[in-house]
């Protein structure tokens, strides 16, 4: 059933529910308009009593057990809906009563609401929906639109203050603080205020604040405010999860990754992990160093292909892996030779690639081999980046081998830096132009390891980068005075 519309605000009609009820309120029959209105679920409906979700538009079950003892017609309104409850008798026999529902909700509202969910919630930062609310609220209702937020562990004591975390208008307009009722899930509508709880399944989050500098809210404002507040509960808690699941991931990849053997005491060694900005999964990101004899020592830097736990965990046996085939004291291109059959030989396991280096400080030399890798880069004591274009084999995993090896010296004062890709690639530019930022890098050549290390990542913006970004930097340590060999 359809009707026309006296609001005059280009709403063509508004929809009219019809619904019957027996004696022990009981449903006979209901329309469809009844059943969208309401929230009924139409299938079997007939013998179900008023649901919970039914009773907010068109009033609980004793309302119209009222109707039906005394015969007086009543109502019942909302925002969105306005309903009368009359008593039914044929031939003097009261056989139940009759339900007509009005949705008030006109066409214009309804765009309105639709906007709000277009507006509200388009990322997952919960910072970004405080200000989506804020600016929907105050272009749409209001002259001035504020945020406040619960602390995410609600303090133990009573009394706890919501902090204001987004605003916008007319603030001089807007009290310090929410009213208490609302932080305790009530809307307060005043004079030229409005205000409701960021709730969702029964927890308050916070409260958004409207306030006009002339005129009151109407009960559509009401209606509009609270759809938006309704999506902006949910996008903050999704926003929440998200966040909780990076951190997770995140603890995740440190707890696997952790620290490397510490090599001999004649290097120094600074190494870094930074998820990448999506953060959605862990990745398979890793470096190790194992102590080989005569003071030498067997760097790796290896990258996983792909995401997920499944990386991470492949990543973790890999360095298991590594560390034993290191023991026996292999050539690096050997060891890799080593660790391609045994990855291969496991069909579970992913590819990766990997980059060795074999540090001799006593003669001065670093042995190189590649399994797909990108080079690694040596900062003379200038802070002056030379790339070392080691031969590059198959990544492991393939079971082709051909791995070959390059050596070259390295100076006490020269920095050796691995890293994976993250650090350098960038979306839609050539893996040259990338590498060529990085050689373009000047560190200075008077910092410590990890300075050098923090300006490298903060010249090639790595905190933003697409990726996971694992890197190592290691010196030949110069002796002491006085110390011996």
């Amino acid at each position: 059933m359809r009707a026309d519309s006296p609001d005059g605000d280009g709403s063509a009609s508004q929809a009219v529910g019809l619904a019957v009820l027996d004696t022990d309120m009981k449903y006979l029959f209901a329309d469809p308009s009844y059943c969208r209105i309401s929230g009924e679920v139409r299938a079997g409906l007939e013998g179900r009593g008023i649901s919970a979700r039914a009773a907010l538009s068109v009033g609980a079950a004793p309302l119209p057990a009222a109707v039906l003892a005394d015969g007086h017609t009543r109502s019942f309104a909302t925002p969105a809906t306005r309903c009368t409850w009359e008593r039914l008798t044929v031939h003097g026999e009261v056989l139940g009563v009759v339900v007509l529902v009005t949705e008030t909700v006109t066409t214009t509202d309804r765009l309105r609401i639709a906007e709000a969910a277009d507006r509200i919630g388009t990322t997952l930062d919960e910072r970004a929906t405080f200000l989506e609310v804020v600016s929907f609220l105050h272009s749409e209702l209001a002259d001035a639109a504020a945020v406040d937020l619960l602390p995410a562990e609600p303090a133990a004591h009573t009394g706890t203050v919501a902090d204001r975390v987004a605003s916008a208008g007319r603030v001089e307009l807007l009290p310090d603080h929410p009213p208490r009722a609302v932080l305790r899930g009530r809307p307060v509508l005043g004079e030229g205020r409005l205000a409701l709880p960021l709730a969702l399944k029964g927890r308050v989050l916070g409260a958004v604040t409207l306030a006009r500098a002339d005129g009151d809210f109407t009960d559509r404002d009401l209606l509009i405010a609270q759809s938006a507040a309704r999506r902006a509960a949910v996008a903050i808690e999704h926003a929440r999860m998200f966040a909780q699941a990076q951190r997770t991931a995140v603890e995740l990849q440190r707890a696997l990754l952790t620290d490397p053997g510490l090599p001999h005491p004649n290097l120094q060694l600074a190494t870094r992990y930074l998820p990448s900005g999506m953060g959605t999964l862990v990745g398979g990101d890793w470096f190790e160093t194992v102590r080989l004899h005569f003071g030498r020592t067997l760097l790796a830097m290896g990258d996983v292909m792909g995401h997920g736990v499944e990386a991470a965990v492949d990543m973790n046996s890999y360095r298991s892996a590594l560390r034993d085939f290191a023991s026996a004291d292999l050539p690096p291109h050997r060891v890799l030779r080593r660790l391609d059959q045994d990855i291969s030989d496991a069909d579970t396991r992913r590819p990766a690639t990997c980059l060795l280096a074999r540090l001799d400080p006593a003669r001065g030399l670093a042995t190189f081999s590649s399994a797909g890798h990108l080079p690694p880069v040596v900062f003379n004591r200038e802070g002056v980046a030379d790339l070392i274009r080691v031969p590059v084999g198959p990544p492991l995993g393939t079971g082709l081998g051909g791995y070959d090896i390059l050596s070259r010296s390295l100076d006490p004062g020269d920095t050796l830096l691995l890293f994976t890709d993250g650090l350098v690639e960038r979306r839609g530019e050539d893996i040259d132009a990338s590498l060529a930022r990085l050689a373009a890098v000047r560190p200075d050549p008077k910092g410590s390891l990890d300075d050098l290390v923090d300006e490298v990542l903060s010249e090639l913006d790595a905190a933003h980068a697409e990726d996971d970004v694992a890197l190592m930097a290691v010196r030949i340590r110069r002796k002491a005075p006085g110390e011996e060999g």
